[in-house]
């Protein structure tokens, strides 16, 4: 049942170039709260959460492609160890994170605040547009899933894992990442399309903290029940992490 009391949606930022593995053992750490809220444990429900985070050089591939990239692929992906390589539960093809690129990923209970999982990848999606929009960046929504800037140029991509209702994963918007990486796979596996950024749009000198506060603000306006956002100090960010490590 939906909580009538209004919470706060609480900001994860990941301090500096993090590695993915960080990421998702603390996001990891955040959606067993959630499912201990739920029938049979009934523990407090924890508020909603998002994480955002800047990553090491890695390519993760989707649960759809779960075993079956080549030991091959994989070796060339790494680029003599410039990058590593992961599989990832989110929807989705290969794609790359990287410096420069926001990684946010929400942990919410989508029934809370009476989502569908159709409605939370609009939700997403707006969010992204209205990120977009703060810097004069006019983006839309296409028949594939992600944010663009034309029907042939993405800015964000969006993958999500949703366990008894609860999210995690989310989306990758390209602020000032080096596209090269793209161009060494078929991105979200579709063939033909460009992969943009923030850069070059002409939108320079932005940092992955500034966005990715701007994106949660709007994640936040959207979220039935939610009223305002609270980022979370570096000391309360740290012992979240060691929770996560089991230390």
């Amino acid at each position: 049942m939906a909580s009538s009391i209004p919470q706060k949606l609480h900001h994860i930022h990941l301090r500096g170039l993090v590695s993915y593995a960080t990421a998702a053992l603390l996001q990891e750490s955040l959606v067993s709260r959630f499912l201990a809220s739920k029938p049979p444990l009934n523990a407090s429900p924890p508020p909603p959460h998002i994480i955002t985070a800047e990553f090491t050089p890695i390519y993760t591939c989707g649960r759809r492609e779960i075993g079956n990239v080549s030991l091959d692929q994989q070796t060339y992906l790494r680029a003599n160890n410039r990058a590593s390589f992961t599989e990832a539960l989110r929807g989705g093809q290969t794609t790359f994170h990287g410096p420069g690129q926001l990684v946010a990923y929400p942990i919410i209970d989508l029934r809370t605040h009476k989502l569908t999982p159709r409605n939370y990848i609009c939700l997403l999606e707006k969010s992204l547009i209205a990120t977009c929009a703060k810097y004069s960046i006019k983006t839309m929504t296409t028949e594939h899933t992600g944010v663009w800037t034309s029907p042939e140029d993405k800015i964000a991509a969006i993958g999500v894992h949703m366990r008894r209702n609860v999210t995690s994963h989310g989306v990758g918007l390209n602020v000032n990442t080096d596209l090269w990486w793209f161009d060494r796979i078929v991105a979200c596996g579709l063939e033909g399309k460009r992969t943009t950024s923030f850069e070059r749009q002409g939108v320079e000198g932005q940092s992955v903290e500034e966005v990715g506060g701007r994106f949660v603000d709007e994640v936040g306006e959207r979220l039935v029940g939610v009223e305002g956002v609270r980022k979370l100090g570096q000391e309360e960010v740290e012992a979240l992490l060691e929770i996560s490590r089991g230390t």
